[in-house]
């Protein structure tokens, strides 16, 4: 009895993360860990997170150094996202550590990274575990002489206005983001062995990376657009990471705060960072851009059932359903790039789908005159979207003996060098025997 009863307290403690886990029926996420160096960012940054919870994301905001954090329980993900607002974090406390976040992340799960100018070491291990590289000089920041945001003082030109925006509708949203975004902390590089990684905001040509007091030496590290201001990250499993140099860059301030580029007569009275950064976040957090393929069929043209079987040259059709979630519901997604292959060790067919605008991707082709053990695959990859990898096994026969047509054309003259063979046997025997 007591067995009994400390089961039912255990399924009612997890009975409300397991009713908003992520779900592949709804695939944004909806459970947030905000960690944070100081209380303060909540208030600092109200603006961002309110953003998000007017979305139906739920936060729950801990201290980086709480000893009581953890992102699992009972084996268990308690959360469907992870954000570090805390750059100058030592050490995490209870059982967070760089280990357990790049596990989350290859779990399937999103982060989102915020450093600054005071960046811990522990902060730059985890973007390089990203695929980003924080420049070394911990006392660097982004200076640019040419685009910095006009202020009514000199200042040192650290504060970026950029505009250098990564063309895509898919990550940044159909609409054009007019105002520059505000940028002041620290660049970084993209690893150039990851493919994975993504400049979405980018340095001009004219900016560098270096200490703001003091002279330059020798050649800074990082120069021109190089220098990735925000970058974002889409693994092979679809966990998507955001990661930025510049805590600021969330901030109320800079969100509030009126925009004019140098050399530029145009004033914003709102900078682009709030259009900017919700646009993002829907991407990060699976609002935009994820995808689902269901309904994979195949069958001989005329039929309906689905064959254990082919035969080489038999006319078949092949169809699948892509769908793309639009933050509240599925929609049908329309392209024109969706190729199918039938493949053994390499593709002896490849076909591109045709769609009805309805979700629906079809084709139709003969099955080679090769036997063997087949597949269908579909490999679908385009910037910003989650990958599809469908896969369908299917043997290919050849004919029967009794399948085969009873004279085969190209078998006549075959046919004739016989029965002239025996046509010619036949006079030669009889004007053999019967000549004198």
């Amino acid at each position: 009895m007591a067995k009994l009863l400390l089961c039912l307290i255990l399924l009612t403690a997890l009975l409300p993360f397991i009713s908003f886990a992520f779900s592949p029926e709804e695939p944004t996420d909806r459970r947030v860990l905000v960690l944070l160096d100081d209380f303060a960012i909540k208030s600092s940054h109200s603006l961002f997170f309110g953003s998000l919870k007017s979305r139906g994301f739920q936060l729950e905001f801990k201290l980086a150094d709480d000893p009581n954090i953890g992102l699992q329980r009972y084996g268990q993900y308690l959360y469907d996202a992870l954000v570090l607002f805390c750059p100058s974090v030592d050490r995490f406390g209870g059982s967070i550590n760089v280990a357990s976040i790049v596990e989350f992340v290859d779990s399937g799960h999103d982060l989102i990274i915020a450093a600054d100018t005071n960046a811990s070491d522990l902060i730059r291990e985890i973007a390089t575990e990203c695929g980003v590289d924080f420049d070394e000089d911990a006392t660097a920041m982004v200076i640019d002489h040419t685009s910095y945001a006009v202020s009514n003082t000199d200042g040192d030109h650290t504060l970026i206005a950029s505009d250098d925006f990564i063309k895509s509708d898919v990550i940044l949203g159909s609409k054009k983001i007019e105002a520059p975004v505000l940028f002041q902390g620290i660049g970084h590089s993209l690893n150039p062995a990851n493919s994975l990684v993504l400049k979405v905001l980018s340095a001009s040509p004219s900016a560098y990376s270096a200490n703001p007091k003091s002279k330059l030496s020798s050649s800074p590290a990082l120069t021109g657009s190089s220098i990735s201001l925000v970058s974002v990250v889409q693994a092979r499993n679809n966990a998507r990471v955001m990661i930025t140099g510049s805590l600021s860059l969330f901030s109320n301030r800079f969100f509030r705060s009126g925009v004019q580029k140098a050399g530029s007569s145009t004033k914003h009275e709102k900078s682009g960072n709030e259009q900017f950064l919700t646009e993002l976040s829907k991407w990060v957090f699976h609002e935009r851009g994820h995808l689902k393929a269901v309904n994979v069929r195949h069958h001989k043209v005329g039929e309906s059932d689905e064959p254990a079987i082919y035969r080489i040259n038999d006319d078949l059709e092949y169809s699948v359903e892509i769908y793309e979630w639009s933050g509240t519901s599925w929609e049908p997604y329309v392209a024109n790039d969706v190729q199918v292959q039938f493949y053994m060790m390499s593709p002896y067919v490849l076909k591109t789908l045709s769609n009805d605008k309805k979700g629906l991707y079809s084709t139709s082709f003969k099955v080679p005159d090769v036997y063997g053990v087949f597949q269908f695959k579909v490999e679908y990859q385009r910037l910003g979207y989650t990958s599809l990898s469908l896969s369908k096994q299917i043997p290919v026969r050849p004919y029967r003996h009794n399948e085969y047509e009873r004279f085969i054309p190209t078998a006549y003259p075959y046919y004739g060098a016989a029965f002239s063979m025996m046509a010619g046997f036949f006079v030669f025997t009889f004007v053999h025997l019967y000549s004198k």
